[in-house]
């Protein structure tokens, strides 16, 4: 456990008195806040997540006796570093999520609840609020309304700001206040609550004597949240505390609930991606674009098109190499003809008439139009692909010109850019002159870092010429905030004026908006890890000379300097904590919207070890290891971080450093030997399918072994596959065709489920391939690899890949039915050792459903099938699917006459391997499973269908249907195996599957 320091155990004991929510003050845990997406780190001094008003209210006022400041935080997606601070920061996201209820143009909700989330409760109803193509699927409505968001869709919408309807504050004294455009009478207030009445009437003495002062130096953009938001605030009739609030970045109040216009949903979308041979080209089709009142018309340069095509391929085949930028616009309509037409009607103009662009794509359905638009999302691949250190910074991402200038404005940025000799990336919402550069800098040299400097002031100094503004709709935060006055000139006074009305301490979220110090601005840079002091840093298993501070002996097969790139990788962009239904990534995450659960969660952990924010030892305290055991390695972060960050790679290496200190718990090290418990059993079957059954052994078997009595568990049988192939003198060696497959057959098929082996033997036979199955083979070792128990999972690697390297040159290509075994083999077995062996067997091994689709896509699959008349509801399984080669089974399926194959697509089952066999996990994994369970409930589904015996495993907890792998319906379906035909008709019993 953790020691904290005396201040932090006194803030840490007495906010716990004091809320009910979560308090934590221990190092590790802050660390976790110590970032967002920007490039700031200043590590808090508590965090604090509250679960109501009362909590909110009652942090504030401890703080205020305390003397410590509040940084109030969401998903802590921004690239300004506005939630960031070294007081108290307040987590809206763990608790304030939930949308309280909703009307026919409106919806009530609390701030932290995301507005994908939002969206898809809205879509019930026909309606979404401002659902922004270019937004993160993480970000928090609070978020939105505490920088005023305006994004690709402005040019429809206008700014966040217009859609707020009344918000529920707490302000700097601690106390509540429901807030709107509250009604002046002569001027004045005469509101019932003395403490509205008193604000009202300040603030609008404020306002009032410096209502020529705020007229003359108001902005000419179209979008500009460059401090607070005076025009239009005072009227005659009203003052719109509202309006000032939105935007203000939590310096004037806490906004913990807001009611919020919604908007309708449109019928139909379409989208025309425009390519262009000049930047210049395309902002003149962009001025004739405005006429059509379109939704959205963003601008891409060339460099961002090759950033998009480095993280996507579909991205490379869609944009022509000599597009210089390209334009996205989007219309929508009525009816889909409607939509069609007028997208052609603007390609038409701008391409066959005025000759502008030199090619056109066009988009209407909505996954197509969805693709067309993850285009336009902020990019940064992996190192590898950039080749160098330097990286796109997000550091003057949030400029605005008035559009009339944008074409000279960008003119003049290009020639200031090239006279630093700097790369950047360029997109831009072209009808509202809302600009994002991205600079590619290395700021772990002084040298760019003084560079930036420089660069701000100089494009800064061209955006005040230019009458734009720093900072559209991303806030002022660190990275702005220091130019505020610069830009606002004599309203820099009145914005201090209104904060120390609202704010007299300056508690709230200070160092935003009105007092930042131009030092600011590279004074809490993320720090960043040593690279030269690693250079001759050993791989696994040699001990660590003088150098990353003495590190640590890695337990993975990696050098220090790919350590350090893979957590470079990571930006903290926030993505992981995406909860779109789109998305896996991160089921854990997902059901408690904790920040601890997110994938960026553990890499600013290992950053901050690293860096040296962290000590070393914290890899082995409990505090660690609970972060770390939040990762059951599905690999989905890896698969759909934009930035392909290895997460799982990562915490395998931190769960190692933590065994290497501490070891493995009993249930753990029995866990990751399941295998050698399941041979015990098959001695006596009978008996352990009897216990299985029993109530009272289960009860046992949960307190001495962790495995949640209510789990169902598959049987074991005497007749393991392994002796059944020996039987079948299958475990020699006999290529006599031009097709030979090696059958690694892993736990679940050797002793649970032999009739799967024996299936795939039949399908294998049926299509001409001849079959190996190694005689000595042994468990692939996922679970010791996903527990950190790698000095076990090594051992099994190297036995392994011995034997199945040696089948390999005699001309076998390895085929599993498991799909976390095919990825073990395939990847993970690298993670432990880098020999000819192991490269030798991941190249050369498949799913078996994968195996057989090749079959298929080459002609050589027999497809002699008979009907099955069923529905199935298929499964894709998070290993399979991290594999990276689509989703062979449920295309196998459809390919069988008769057969209905309805894709569940309800995210992860929850299951994880032996995550969802513990007691402790069981409540968790029904939790993210629960969408799965209840979609098979369907009556029209007849039973599901999946290639992963764990995630089959969850798919029966919930109903006594049977769920059945592809390759059993494979061999169904060629009428190879008598015994399969009741198949779908067989039940499923209590604790026991099928």
């Amino acid at each position: 456990m953790e020691q904290l320091d005396t201040q932090s155990e006194r803030i840490q004991g007495d906010l716990r008195g004091l809320v009910a929510g979560d308090v934590r003050c221990d190092v590790l845990f802050c660390q976790l806040f110590a970032g967002d997406g920007s490039v700031y780190e200043i590590r808090p001094a508590g965090v604090v997540r509250p679960r109501n008003v009362a909590d909110v209210m009652a942090t504030i006022q401890y703080a205020a006796d305390k003397d410590l400041p509040i940084h109030v935080r969401g998903a802590g997606t921004g690239a300004a570093g506005g939630c960031l601070g070294p007081g108290l920061v307040l987590d809206l996201s763990r608790y304030f999520h939930r949308v309280l209820e909703s009307g026919d143009n409106w919806a009530r909700v609390q701030a932290g609840v995301v507005r994908e989330r939002l969206n898809h409760h809205l879509r019930r109803q026909g309606r979404q609020f401002l659902a922004d193509p270019t937004d993160r699927a993480a970000g928090t409505v609070g978020g939105a309304m505490a920088v005023n968001a305006a994004g690709s869709y402005w040019p429809k919408f206008g700014p966040l700001g217009r859609h707020v309807r009344r918000m529920q504050v707490v302000l700097a004294d601690g106390k509540p206040m429901e807030v709107g455009r509250e009604p002046l009478r002569q001027g004045v207030s005469d509101d019932s609550d003395p403490r509205k009445r008193e604000l009202v009437n300040s603030l609008a003495a404020i306002l009032g004597n410096h209502r020529e002062s705020i007229r003359r130096h108001g902005t000419r953009c179209a979008v500009d949240s460059c401090g607070y938001r005076l025009e239009g605030i005072l009227r005659d009739d009203a003052l719109d505390l509202v309006g000032l609030l939105v935007g203000s970045e939590g310096t004037l109040g806490i906004i913990t609930e807001a009611t919020l216009t919604t908007q309708p949903l449109p019928r139909h979308r379409g989208v025309a991606l425009l390519l262009f041979d000049s930047i210049d080209k395309a902002l003149r089709a962009a001025t004739c674009i405005a006429a059509r009142e379109p939704n959205a018309c963003d601008l891409l340069d060339r460099r961002h098109l090759s950033l998009a095509g480095q993280t996507d391929i579909r991205f490379e085949a869609l944009v022509p190499r000599q597009t210089e930028a390209a334009l996205i616009v989007e219309h929508e309509g009525e009816r889909a003809g409607e939509v069609e037409e007028r997208i052609e009607t603007l390609v038409e103009e701008i391409w066959q008439s005025r000759h502008l662009a030199f090619g056109s794509l066009q988009a209407f359905d909505p996954d197509e139009v969805d693709l067309f638009w993850r285009l336009t999302h902020a990019i940064q691949p992996p190192a590898s692909r950039l080749g160098g250190s330097a990286r796109p910074v997000p550091v003057l991402d949030d400029i605005a010109v008035p559009v009339e200038s944008l074409s000279d404005f960008l003119v003049r940025c290009q020639n200031l850019f090239k006279r630093h000799e700097v790369t950047i990336s360029l997109s831009a919402h072209a009808l509202q002159g809302q600009i994002r550069f991205q600079p590619f800098l290395d700021l772990t040299h002084p040298f760019d870092v003084a560079k930036m400097r420089k660069i701000a002031e100089e494009l800064y100094g061209e955006v005040i010429v230019f009458g734009g503004t720093i900072s559209a709709a991303r806030g002022c935060g660190l990275v702005r905030t220091p130019f505020v006055q610069r830009q606002k000139g004599p309203l820099f006074d009145v914005f201090g004026e209104i904060k120390r009305l609202f704010d007299p301490d300056n508690r709230l979220n200070p160092g935003k908006v009105v007092d930042g110090r131009w030092s600011q601005f590279t004074r809490d840079l993320r720090p960043t890890i040593p690279r030269s002091s690693v250079e001759e840093q050993p791989a696994a298993g040699v001990p660590p000379s003088d150098g990353l501070r003495n590190l640590v002996e890695l337990q993975l097969n990696w050098e220090p300097s790919r350590v350090i790139e893979a957590v470079d990788d990571c930006n903290a962009c926030g993505d992981c904590r995406t909860q779109s239904p789109s998305q896996r990534m991160c089921p854990l995450f997902r059901i408690g919207a904790a920040e601890e659960a997110s994938p960026r969660a553990k890499v600013s952990l290992l950053r901050g070890v690293l860096t040296g924010r962290l000590d070393l030892n914290c890899l082995s305290t409990e505090e660690f290891n609970q972060v770390a055991k939040l990762c059951f390695g599905c690999h989905m972060c890896r698969q759909e971080c934009p930035s392909e960050v290895d997460i799982p790679r990562l915490m395998v290496e931190g769960k190692g450093a933590y065994v290497a200190a501490r070891g493995l718990t009993l249930k753990d090290h029995i866990l990751a030997r399941s295998d050698r418990l399941a041979a015990l059993a098959s001695v006596l079957p009978n008996v352990a399918n009897w216990a299985l059954r029993n109530g009272t052994s289960r009860w046992l078997m949960e307190r001495t072994l962790g495995i949640a009595q209510g789990r169902k568990l598959p049987r074991v049988v005497r007749r393991t596959f392994l002796r059944r192939a020996a039987h079948r003198r299958l475990t020699k060696p006999r290529r006599r065709r031009d097709r030979n497959v090696a059958l690694f057959a892993d736990t679940y098929v050797n002793y649970h489920d032999p009739q799967l082996g024996e299936a795939l033997l039949a399908v294998l036979k049926h299509n001409d391939v001849a079959v190996y199955v190694p005689p000595k083979q042994k468990q692939a070792g996922t679970t010791a690899i996903v527990l950190g128990d790698l000095d076990f999972a090594r051992r099994l690697a190297h036995h392994n890949a011995m034997i199945l390297a040696e089948a390999v040159r005699q001309g076998y290509h390895i085929v599993t039915t498991e799909p976390a075994a095919a990825l073990t083999l395939r990847r993970e077995y690298l993670y432990l050792f880098d020999e000819d062996e192991t490269q030798l067997v991941a190249v050369n091994t498949s799913d078996a459903c994968q195996y057989l689709y090749g079959l298929h896509v080459n002609g050589a699959l027999r497809l002699d099938f008979k009907p099955i008349h069923a529905t199935v509801g298929y499964h894709w399984p998070c290993r399979m699917k991290a594999l990276g080669v689509g989703a062979p089974g449920r295309n196998l399926l459809r390919l069988i006459p008769g057969l209905t194959v309805r894709e569940i697509d309800a995210g992860c089952s929850g299951m994880a391997g032996t995550f969802g066999l513990k007691a402790q996990n069981y409540r968790t994994s029904l939790r993210i499973g629960w969408g799965l369970i209840s979609a098979l409930r369907d009556p029209d589904i007849e039973a599901g269908a999946t290639e992963c015996s764990a995630c089959k495993i969850q798919m029966e907890q919930g109903t006594v249907k049977p769920t059945v792998h592809p390759i059993k319906l494979l061999a169904m379906a060629y009428g190879l195996m008598p015994e399969l035909d009741t198949l779908l008709t067989t039940r499923g019993e209590n604790l026991v599957t099928t």
